[in-house]
């Protein structure tokens, strides 16, 4: 599927609209096609700025998951994290904007953020990590070019994909549960438990359930920007009870909620550059290639979908889901993860929330360039965005993960070969806190299944493949002991 395959009414930058451009337009207009695709100026900047508050939370959820201790117990500065987590979003924004000409916007996937923290820096350091965007993103643009991208996608079967988001999902939620020590390890009996003691305990864990119960009733009321508007709500709250004293400091996760300074500050662009590659001796290769493929399946199944949908909703795509610069937002989406990598922030994907400005009339890449400029204007502000409480925010990590599982309605549970890799996919992923751990068993489960049923000729050699990979991903300790590797 790819840029030239495009049949428009038009031209192919103006398919969708059917009309001639007016004489004496702008150079605005011309450039971004504004008015052949139905737009007025107007219109973009409102669906620029809405784009923008509906996808703002990730300014305080991606330092909050990537918030942890890296194989070396080095960790990352928030102020830092703020800052790449704004530039990297600003940057790859404005490429879809300028480049791609389509109302998508761009900024760090917490499912990319969910394998880095969960899964990469307990076995690397951070500038490793973002080693591993760097690549993944070099992967994707490389499948985009040869056409491969879609070619994978077709070869997993529908229902693995949406286990894969489920369980991303599930995963995303425990991370949030976690940070906002509504979960913690149990001292004795089961592996977790309720609280620190089986209860919860503190002030900051009860504003965390506050906000997430606000955020589903704003969301249970269709209110446009749920997602911000509770956790600014719940910020008020944390902030307004600190304030009246009792709380002590230590009882936050991320520092109490309260203003230190000017609220205006240079950003921090400390981590920007900081990768490795190599250096993966104590890794290994295979666990190496691994996280790549898991970084490559976290990244970009969903963006073609959601390209797709965002485009189709603003009246962009044909019947067949063919849409002017597919090609061009395909490959913009695979670069946002090195440069997400290279910023320091994680790898960036094409957000869902770019549906939001498309309701509101946007239809061009103008949209984009209008979020992107907020995005680039918060790197002065980071001083606001500390005081939200990391519990604050991890409510909406929870309401994420809510979001994500939401895929179960398109699941046959009836039909035992689907729903059992599917179960498998989506608990493991939590369970075993490896979002590897879920792929490879949600496929060798599959295969296994076809295979019982006698249904072998349906498996495409890709999951074959697979299957061989992840049988020696689980089997990998036997195999080395009884060749007397370890």
């Amino acid at each position: 599927m790819t840029h030239s395959s495009v049949e428009p009414r038009t031209t192919a930058e103006d398919a969708g609209t059917g009309s001639r451009p007016p004489a004496g337009r702008s150079w605005l207009d011309r450039y971004f096609h504004i008015s052949h695709r139905g737009s007025t100026v107007a219109r973009e900047l409102r669906g620029g700025v809405t784009t923008f508050m509906a996808m703002a939370y990730i300014l305080l959820l991606n330092p909050l998951i990537l918030s942890g201790k890296d194989v070396a117990g080095d960790t990352l500065g928030q102020k830092a994290l703020i800052t790449a987590t704004a530039f990297a979003a600003a940057l790859t924004t404005l490429l879809m904007g300028f480049v791609g000409k389509v109302p998508l916007a761009l900024a760090a996937g917490l499912s990319v953020s969910g394998v880095v923290a969960g899964q990469v820096v307990p076995v690397m350091t951070w500038p490793q990590a973002m080693g591993m965007c760097v690549m993944y993103g070099v992967v994707i643009c490389l499948l985009v070019i040869t056409g491969l991208r879609e070619m994978i996608m077709n070869a997993i079967p529908l229902a693995l994909k949406h286990a894969i988001t489920m369980g991303i999902g599930m995963f995303i939620a425990l991370i949030g549960l976690v940070k906002a020590g509504f979960v913690h390890a149990s001292q004795g009996g089961g592996p977790v438990t309720l609280g620190p003691t089986g209860e919860l305990a503190g002030w900051p864990v009860l504003i965390f359930c506050v906000t997430l119960l606000l955020i589903f009733m704003l969301q249970a009321r269709d209110v446009p920007g749920a997602i911000l508007i509770g956790i600014v709500i719940g910020t008020v709250i944390a902030v307004v009870l600190n304030a009246a004293g009792g709380i002590s400091p230590k009882a936050w996760n991320s520092g109490p909620p309260e203003l230190t300074g000017s609220a205006v500050s240079m950003p921090d662009f400390s981590l920007f550059g900081k990768v490795e590659f190599g250096g993966w001796g104590q890794v290994g290769a295979m666990t190496v290639g691994l996280i790549v493929f898991t970084l490559v399946l976290a990244g970009f199944f969903d963006a073609m979908a959601t390209i797709i949908g965002v485009g189709t909703e603003a009246k962009l795509a044909d019947d067949k889901g063919r849409m002017p610069g597919l090609s061009k937002a395909l490959f913009i989406d695979g670069a946002g993860g090195a440069i997400g990598g290279v910023a320091g922030g994680s790898g960036q994907t094409v957000f869902v929330e770019s549906a939001t400005g498309v309701g509101e009339g946007a239809r061009t890449g103008f949209a984009s360039v209008i979020t992107g400029l907020l995005f680039a204007a918060c790197l002065f502000f980071t001083p606001i965005t500390q005081i939200v409480p990391g519990e604050v925010a991890a409510a909406a990590l929870v309401v994420i993960g809510a979001m994500m599982t939401q895929n179960a309605r398109h699941v046959d549970w009836g039909d035992r070969a689907v729903a059992v890799p599917v179960f498998l996919t989506v608990v493991l992923m939590p369970f075993t806190y490896s979002i590897t751990a879920g792929v490879a068993a949600g496929v060798i489960s599959y295969v296994a299944i076809r295979i019982a049923q006698g249904r072998a000729r349906e498996i495409g050699a890709f999951m074959w493949g697979l299957t061989v990979i992840f049988v020696v991903f689980y089997a990998l300790h036997p195999i080395e002991s009884w060749l007397g590797v370890s």
